[in-house]
């Protein structure tokens, strides 16, 4: 096997994105042969000892890719320093999965689980574009000037301008209305924050796709196996089709459940 690039190895065997493993590699925690491994520092799984916080580095696991319906009030996150749960207690595999992107504590939808570090990497970096959909339900009726700002972007109070994003209304809810979002950035709190400073406050968000995959029939809590061809999919440039019928049944967490 050749050399490959240390955090390309640690992605590979499920520790995370790219760039997580990059910022393991900053802080000191990976060791090639003993020595403390750097940025651009190359090795061979099948020579050199590679470990983590002094654990030796395992054989990639077969990759695996899950589609969960994220319900509020859930952590997008592998682990919490308190008692609110995460994503891992809705989901009980063997692998050592972590979830791909942002999907903020108050909002719901799709998140995909997986060991695969190259397709998280791929599905969050700025450079490929990946779309994420979403319906969003505001408190007021936009006007077309409110809807044409969100579209060419928004400054926010930290100083970021938003990019261009598709945005139209795609129903009416009592004041207010259901709008569908597709963006091509993943900020934190943006279409929340976006909503603030055009004065139509966020009442509620569902991620319903993360480039060609979609939530489909999922209920909240629900989980199921990807198939081939969306893994496929994600991993190319097929422009994103209508949402498919799932072809496994999905599943809830027991009562009582937790990953271990």
């Amino acid at each position: 096997m050749p050399a490959e690039r240390v955090q390309k190895i640690l992605a590979q065997a499920g520790y995370g994105s790219r760039r997580s493993c990059e910022q393991l590699i900053e802080a000191g925690r990976v060791t090639v042969n003993g020595m403390r491994a750097t940025l651009g520092a190359k090795a061979d799984p099948l020579v050199d000892k590679i470990a983590v916080d002094t654990i030796p580095l395992k054989m990639p696991e077969p990759l695996v890719y899950y589609a969960l319906y994220k319900p509020r009030f859930v952590l997008s996150t592998v682990t919490t320093p308190d008692a609110r749960k995460t994503v891992m207690d809705l989901i009980q595999v063997s692998e050592r999965v972590f979830p791909v992107g942002r999907l903020d504590y108050e909002s719901e939808g799709l998140v995909l689980l997986t060991n695969d570090g190259e397709l998280a990497n791929r599905l969050t970096h700025p450079r490929y574009g990946h779309e994420k959909e979403y319906k969003v339900l505001v408190a007021r009726k936009p006007d077309d000037m409110q809807l044409e700002t969100w579209r060419r972007g928004v400054v926010l109070e930290d100083g970021y301008r938003t990019e261009p994003a598709q945005v139209r209304i795609e129903s009416l809810s009592g004041k207010g209305a259901w709008l569908r979002i597709i963006l091509k950035e993943g900020r934190k709190r943006q279409i929340r924050e976006t909503g603030a400073q055009l004065g139509l406050p966020v009442v509620k968000i569902i991620r319903v796709r993360m480039g060609s995959l979609w939530l489909g029939a999922l209920k909240p809590g629900e989980w199921r196996s990807l198939t081939a061809d969306e893994v496929a999919d994600l991993k190319g440039k097929k422009k994103p089709s209508r949402p498919p019928r799932p072809a496994l049944s999905p599943r809830r967490p027991k009562k009582g459940d937790r990953r271990r």
